[in-house]
């Protein structure tokens, strides 16, 4: 009998484990495929990242409680299974994809930074950033994290992440004034 009760008494735990999972699950689902978008830029591969990444959450559950920034911990596991993600699919050169723009149909400057074409270049030339540049940029800028935050997730100091944000937003620059040059001059 005693042993019943104690089977009895991992019940309540266990909906308490499911309840706090799926309360994460409600809140934080948009923020985990965002940050899978943001590395990934397929939907269906951020979907399977959410899903592995929730997955993984599942599986360590009892370190759940532990947790104290569940938004924070939940981008990092997120982050993390993007990245194992995305090392599976080729890099593009960040000069090749400015080269690829620069063929594209020929239109004045003021047409080529206009809306959401000169969106689709930027974000075309972050995705040819190192990915040690990308990743914190993309955290910072897309996902609206604090440079606390993004060294947080990534395991870097916060002096490093401002650094790696200076550094990428330099090469951005310089390849976007590069771009608008060429274009001037067609």
């Amino acid at each position: 009998m005693a042993q019943e009760a104690g089977w009895y008494g991992a019940i309540p735990l266990a909906h308490s484990q499911e309840d706090e999972l799926e309360r994460l699950v409600r809140e934080q689902a948009r923020l985990v495929y965002r940050v899978a978008f943001s590395v990934l830029r397929h939907h269906h591969d951020a979907e399977d990242a959410v899903q592995e990444t929730f997955m993984r959450v599942l599986r360590y559950g009892t370190k759940l409680k532990e947790v104290r920034e569940p938004k924070t911990w939940l981008a990092r596991i997120a982050w993390r299974v993007a990245v194992d993600r995305r090392k599976k699919m080729p890099e593009v050169a960040i000069d090749e994809l400015a080269g690829m723009e620069l063929k594209a149909a020929a239109r004045s400057a003021d047409d080529a930074v206009s809306g959401a074409e000169a969106i689709e270049i930027l974000r075309r030339l972050m995705d040819g950033l190192p990915p040690g540049l990308r990743d914190p940029l993309t955290l910072s800028t897309v996902e609206d994290m604090s440079t606390a935050e993004v060294g947080e997730v990534l395991g870097l100091t916060e002096a490093a992440v401002r650094s790696r944000l200076f550094r990428a937003r330099e090469i951005l620059r310089v390849k976007l004034t590069g771009l608008m040059d060429v274009k001037c001059d067609q």
